[in-house]
């Protein structure tokens, strides 16, 4: 993102906001273009396929924001997938930048929202790949500019409830429907305020009594389909989630696993911006004796830390998700911002470099992916003679990518492959992340239901399930490492009269092997499938 500084003036820039955020738009657009469908698009591509009130997983919002492209366009890719993310995106960036400029200024606006618009984490789980994160940190931004409004429209004056309290039910009922994370969020707004005396009066509020039945009624597709499956996902999202895998060996709380989650978040905001926000987070905690700004400083980490701190601290007992933390830290960069532009009266060049600097630094590592990931550049064997690579598919964690299309292409172009799809009933894998793909994949050869053989189902639990093919064929397809465990396919012989492999799926990558696919034919579904105990993720 450009900043200028012209004539002892910074502009965080000459450039308009809306100009701003179509840069960035299009900026997403071309890397959600190019880059490789990710596991989890491939499963809520099915929930797309499978429309319900919510699901066991996620709530309803995701299905939406994924299935919108494909709906709209009529065409299946995993660009389509995408475009409903980078549309709310936008709009999470415009919220965000409202925001910062009501509770500060708009210089502290737009430097927030240049830090937003290139932090690699927010850009990729926000902005690009369609995820539940998508959807909620738009409701989320909503909400936060909502609740500014609602608490600091006047300076100076006595607070007094509004009907934006009302407003404020819906849009966390929204961000609910997104993702489980909206319940936090209202949590942290009651305790905001709770913690201030002139805002408690917002807690009896007759709006707040309406906002309440508003949040209640908003939740209702969540709470219907929960009611209709037995609270199963509740139930899953508030403990079943932190069972240990049954034969898994015990874990104890670690310290030091917390702090290599504190680090990776650094990483993923990245140095230039992670150090710092947790330093000015840290300094205005404890170091700074503040007044004037003490109730928006106020604001901000509570809508900020409970999430970022207990999820850090999470860690030390079991893995966390990566994208877990970061709604938190979506509130913290409007700290970082209104620092951004205190910075400003010390040294206005050394802000433009430090802005600059990162935005070339971290799209250039983001472009840099992307031509590896459509070419293999960086391999060490590849078919560029020119260039000189360091990684092989075994250390490329890249690889776990899956270029569908190029599935689609090995399968067409084999005689035997095609026939045997073309013939097919269903097709299962072993893993549920799996299934997404493959049906991304081969729904244009031969659009046939897709399921999943495993201990570890997921929403394939609640659609339509096996018993309705019993007497049918099927292809079985699946990854090298799981072909590799013969104890998978032997549990699954166990339910066909017969099972072969008729082939293998080799992908590449500038000329070099990166995964592989093993097909398999299973004629005649005797039972529906009920994994064993020693079934395999």
């Amino acid at each position: 993102m450009p900043i200028l500084y012209q004539k002892n003036k910074f502009l965080t820039c000459n450039l308009s906001v809306p100009f701003i955020l179509l840069i960035g738009l299009l900026y997403r657009s071309f890397i959600a273009f190019w880059l490789l469908p990710g596991y989890d698009e491939g499963y809520y591509y099915l929930y797309t396929k499978h429309l319900d009130w919510s699901y066991f997983d996620h709530p309803i919002f995701v299905a939406l924001t994924t299935g919108f492209g494909v709906w709209v366009t009529g065409v299946t890719s995993p660009f389509t997938l995408r475009i409903g993310t980078l549309i709310l995106y936008t709009g999470s960036l415009y919220l965000l930048y409202l925001t910062s400029a009501k509770l500060f200024s708009k210089i502290a606006g737009k430097i927030t929202l240049v830090l937003a618009s290139i932090i690699p984490i927010f850009q990729l789980a926000f902005g690009i790949i369609t995820l539940p994160d998508s959807p909620l940190i738009f409701f989320w931004s909503a909400a936060l500019y909502c609740a500014v409004d609602e608490f600091f429209r006047k300076e100076n004056q006595p607070y007094l409830p509004s009907y934006r309290l009302s407003i404020l039910g819906v849009l966390i009922g929204l961000a609910c429907l997104s993702k489980y994370h909206g319940f936090v969020l209202g949590f942290c707004l009651v305790a905001f305020c709770l913690s201030r005396q002139d805002y408690r009066t917002a807690l009896i509020s007759r709006w707040t009594v309406l906002g309440f039945f508003l949040f209640i009624a908003t939740l209702f597709p969540l709470l219907f389909w929960n009611y209709q499956h037995d609270w199963i996902s509740l139930r899953f999202q508030l403990f079943d989630r932190f069972v240990p895998v049954p034969n898994a060996p015990k874990t104890t709380y670690n310290i030091f696993n917390a702090l290599i989650v504190l680090m990776v978040n650094v990483g993923l905001l990245f140095p230039t911006i992670g150090f710092p926000l947790w330093w000015v987070t840290c300094k205005s905690l404890f170091l700074e004796k503040y007044q004037l700004l003490a109730e928006k400083k106020l604001f901000i980490y509570w809508i900020s830390l409970p999430l970022t701190f207990g999820l850090i601290l999470l860690g030390g007992k079991q893995q966390i998700l990566v994208t877990w933390p970061m709604p938190g830290y979506w509130g913290m960069i409007l700290l970082l911002g209104f620092y951004g532009e205190k910075w400003l009266t010390y040294s206005k060049i050394w802000v433009k470099r430090w802005l600059i600097g990162t935005a070339i630094a971290i799209n250039t590592i983001l472009l840099l992916l992307l031509f590896h990931l459509n070419t293999g550049a960086f391999f060490q064997s590849h078919e560029y003679p020119f260039l000189k690579g360091f990684l092989t598919p075994e250390t490329d964690p890249t690889t776990e990518l899956i270029d569908v299309k190029q599935i689609r292409e090995k399968v067409s172009q084999s005689s035997l492959l095609l026939k045997s799809l073309k013939k097919a009933d269903f097709l299962f894998t072993n893993a549920y992340y799996l299934a997404g793909l493959i049906d991304l994949a081969l729904e244009p050869l031969n659009d046939i239901p897709v399921t999943c053989f495993s201990y570890d189902r997921r929403g394939f639990d609640f659609w339509p399930d096996t018993d309705q093919w019993l007497g049918k064929n099927a292809l079985y397809i699946t990854l090298k490492r799981f072909h590799e465990m013969p104890e998978l396919t032997n549990e699954f012989r166990a339910f066909f009269t017969e099972i072969k492999e008729i082939g293998t799926i080799e992908i590449e990558r500038g000329g070099v092997v990166v995964n592989v696919f093993h097909v398999y034919e299973a004629n005649n579904l005797l039972k529906p499938y009920v994994s064993t105990e020693n079934s395999i993720r």
